[in-house]
């Protein structure tokens, strides 16, 4: 089990407006999130780029977006001011509740003993709202924990009785296997939604009305000029792999074709595993380097998931 709340923040959004406002401002449909149906989303610019992806669930009859809690910040005061007339309040409730990672295999069966009235977790992005407690099932080896901050010591403890504890590199690894992206300060801006395969991972939807970039982002998607798309890959070396570092292909010269998305420790201590936007042709033309044309190539992997 992983404390998430050091590294993830929390925003809600309440009143009678705030299902109508988000629709108007996320990527993803509001309309398909409910209490018991948690969706991924993003936030544009007008240009159609990324300036944050999160998780989108309704806890207490409120939305809330959960994404890097140095960034929230920056999301309050800009959705603030699209607020208008609408009856929405923006609250950053990040001290108000813990969010606690857990993973592991068998880990339905381990929470059902630990909490007797918890159904089975085995349906993607299942919210379960216990009353003390909150489930979000994320895949069926990562589930998390939502709860009010006031029993956060005694959930801590009810929870070590079966469950160790672990780093939050160990939760970027699955997050980065399951092939979702966490954009980060130093990607925002940098890419498309579809380029981070927010299309694939239902964080994209074209049947909604408009929100910011939309028609940069709807024009990308119907007349076919998406260039580049998120891998998974791996890359052997003993150096630092930071979010936002250039990769290089022969095909693009000194240019770059793409840039580290995530990246974190792989568990076989070999290298980085790491969720990359490249350019498709230069993934069709050959090898992929990191850092420069003589950097370590890049072993691209399968994602779980298929790419539209």
């Amino acid at each position: 089990m992983i404390d998430l709340s050091q590294y993830y923040g929390l925003i809600q959004f309440s009143g009678e407006d705030a299902g109508t406002f988000l629709q108007n401002q996320l990527t993803c449909d509001v309309r398909e999130v409910s209490e018991h149906q948690a969706s991924y989303g993003g936030y544009c610019t007008p240009k159609g780029r990324v300036l944050v992806n999160f998780l989108l669930f309704r806890y207490k009859h409120r939305y809330i977006l959960q994404l890097p809690k140095n960034l929230c910040e920056s999301l309050q005061k800009r959705l603030s001011l699209y607020k208008l007339r609408a009856k929405v309040i923006i609250e950053n409730v990040s001290q108000e509740y813990t969010c606690i990672g857990l993973a592991g295999s068998h880990l339905s069966q381990t929470l059902g003993r630990l909490f007797t009235s918890l159904p089975t977790l085995n349906q993607p992005l299942r919210f379960v709202d216990l009353n003390d407690h909150a489930f979000l099932c994320l895949a069926s080896n990562r589930i998390q924990l939502i709860s009010p901050s006031t029993n956060a010591i005694a959930t801590w403890e009810h929870l070590h009785q079966q469950i160790q504890i672990a780093d939050i590199a160990y939760w970027n690894h699955l997050t980065i296997q399951a092939g979702i992206p966490v954009v980060l300060m130093e990607t925002q801006e940098k890419f498309l939604p579809q380029m981070i395969n927010l299309d694939a991972i239902g964080a994209l939807s074209f049947k909604k009305g408009c929100y910011p970039g939309q028609e940069i982002v709807a024009r990308t998607q119907y007349l076919g000029k998406l260039k580049r798309r998120m891998y998974l890959c791996h890359i052997t070396t003993s150096d630092i792999v930071n979010p936002s570092d250039s990769l290089y292909c022969a095909d693009s010269a000194d240019q770059s074709c793409g840039s580290i998305v995530n990246a974190t420790t792989s568990q076989s201590h070999d290298g980085y595993d790491v969720l990359a936007v490249i350019q498709q042709s230069s993934v069709e033309a050959g090898e992929i380097h990191w850092g420069s044309l003589l950097g370590p190539v890049i072993q691209i992997k399968t994602l779980p998931y298929l790419l539209p």
